[in-house]
């Protein structure tokens, strides 16, 4: 039997790269409603990404809502019956219930497929990071791995993926109830650059502040070459939201630590962005253990 990877939205990986594997690879989209317009985020395909953050900068603020159980079986269903084990890269399950969903969709497809084999990975990550392990699955298809040797690689691997982002507009994170007005109003009067982190716990929580775009991107930097060890994945993601010149003078600044072939940059789709809104910067690598703070 081969093996095929599923993965959600919020993986936030080019799409580009979705559809150069979709031998291999389905991506299923979370439920965004941008300005009364409802579909499932497919990494902008339907709703570019262009139009997306024009929105966002006009004030208009998404919603979004998990993927419900029903919608993962019958993805799942759709490769259990071509003689697929199916590996779920799945989004953290401290951020949403959307992990919840797709184990409980396990039952619901056994009904028709009692012999159905379907692995759900909780990744304790989001975002580019969540992204970074559906790569490496990828490659380990192409390698004709086994479904086993994949999930226990994730497994094994996955407290290593670094994220670490840096926001530009507090107006989502206060909108997000994770800072007050307050805050939102002296930071953006201050030009305070806020760094997010995906703790151990696979929970989004403030690191640091920081003050003004370039002090922001030096850091990022600044951690990359203190936790990077390629030696099990050598990829690394820079995802930004709609500020593809600021993500390309990060990649420059990454080149004098890593060769040019290794960084994908990838702009964050409408799931992540809807929560941390435009002009977003983040990086995601394999290192050492995630900091937890």
């Amino acid at each position: 039997m081969s093996t095929f990877i599923v993965v959600d939205s919020c993986c936030d990986l080019p799409l580009t790269f979705i559809e150069e594997h979709q031998d291999c690879l389905e991506v299923i989209g979370m439920p965004v409603n941008v300005d009364g317009f409802e579909y499932y985020d497919d990494l902008g395909k339907t709703f570019t990404h262009d139009a997306l953050y024009s929105k966002l900068r006009q004030g208009i603020m998404p919603s979004t809502a998990q993927i419900n159980s029903y919608r993962f079986s019958e993805i799942f269903k759709k490769h259990v019956a071509l003689n697929q084990i199916v590996v779920y890269v799945g989004f953290s399950s401290e951020m949403s219930g959307t992990f919840d969903s797709a184990h409980s969709s396990i039952e619901l497809v056994k009904e028709k497929y009692p012999a159905a084999d379907i692995r759900v990975i909780d990744t304790k990550s989001a975002s580019i990071g969540q992204g970074l392990l559906t790569m490496k699955a990828v490659e380990m298809c192409r390698k004709n791995k086994s479904a086993d040797e994949i999930v226990n690689w994730i497994e094994t691997y996955k407290m290593t993926t670094n994220h670490w982002f840096a926001v530009d507009d507090l107006n989502y994170l206060k909108s997000g109830g994770r800072i007050t007005p307050t805050e939102a109003a002296i930071g953006t009067l201050l030009s305070v650059k806020p760094i997010l982190i995906v703790n151990q716990d696979g929970a989004l929580k403030s690191y640091t502040k920081v003050k003004g775009r370039k002090k922001s991107m030096k850091f990022l930097c600044d951690k990359f070459r203190e936790h990077y060890n390629n030696t099990e994945f050598e990829k690394v993601i820079i995802g930004h939201g709609n500020v593809i010149e600021d993500a390309l003078v990060l990649k420059n600044m990454l080149l004098e630590h890593t060769a040019e072939e290794q960084i994908v940059v990838s702009e964050l789709s409408a799931t992540i962005a809807s929560h941390v809104g435009p002009g977003m910067l983040a990086i995601s690598f394999m290192g050492q253990e995630r900091e937890h703070k």
